[in-house]
């Protein structure tokens, strides 16, 4: 306990020093996220653990953009277009295309996908937002109010982290493969080194309540098939 709390203080000190919020050549706009403690789960994604990040990151305000993706790539593969709406039909591999290319136009090495904790704890801010959102349509584009099409990011509230569409638009996808939880206390977990599913979280806009809460895991979306309603943003290790 107490390694942990001097690697946490150690994290806050440096993390001091670095920017808020900062912007790269492709107008992504990056929030940092500060090293903390929460509870992860829910009753029906059990059990519910303690999860400590013990390192600060950076994580992309919104989800990632068409307009962005094909200032990457070179193509849009999105079936719902709009240059401001967020690319999806995109595979995991593509994904890993995508952030090799933007590591090599930044000239860094950092560019990834968030780990599987990284968004929970990035939803829920740090454990000062609710797992399931009283007044979702304040927050996110979902079944009830979506229209069944994508809309262009940042257009709702966003959360005490200033992060927007963690819930809803598309869902997101993410570095860990799906697996069990351990019920014990974990600091910085990566999830299984092996498996058939990536984690995929947030629900989109064809999702109901439940789906968009932050602790949901999806089941049936496979890394290796795109799908019109799943996406992702990226994350900056610090």
């Amino acid at each position: 306990m107490r390694k942990g709390f001097v690697l946490l203080m150690l994290a806050l000190g440096a993390m001091a020093q670095a920017p808020r919020e900062f912007t790269n050549s492709v107008d992504m706009k990056f929030v940092r996220i500060d090293p903390g403690s929460f509870k992860m789960g829910s009753e029906h994604w059990g059990p519910v653990h303690d999860v400590t990040l013990s390192k600060g990151f950076y994580l992309q305000a919104t989800e990632v953009t068409q307009a962005q993706w094909e200032a990457g790539m070179g193509n849009n593969p999105s079936q719902l277009k709009g240059p401001d709406r967020p690319v999806e039909t995109v595979l995991w591999d593509d994904i890993q295309e995508f952030l090799r290319k933007l590591n090599a136009r930044e000239k860094d090495t950092r560019y990834r996908l968030p780990t599987e904790a990284e968004w929970e704890y990035a939803c829920r801010a740090g454990g000062q937002e609710p797992d399931v959102a009283p007044n979702l349509g304040d927050v996110a584009w979902w079944l009830g109010n979506s229209g069944f099409e994508t809309h262009p990011v940042g257009q709702k509230k966003p959360n005490a982290l200033r992060l927007y569409d963690m819930r809803g638009n598309v869902w997101e996808r993410l570095q860990d493969w799906f697996g069990p939880y351990s019920a014990g206390r974990q600091v910085d977990p990566q999830g299984p080194p092996s498996g058939e599913r990536r984690v995929v979280r947030g629900g989109s806009w064809f999702s109901d309540q439940i789906r968009a809460a932050c602790s949901f895991r999806d089941l049936e979306i496979r890394p290796d098939l795109a799908y019109f309603n799943v996406g992702f943003r990226c994350a900056r290790t610090f």
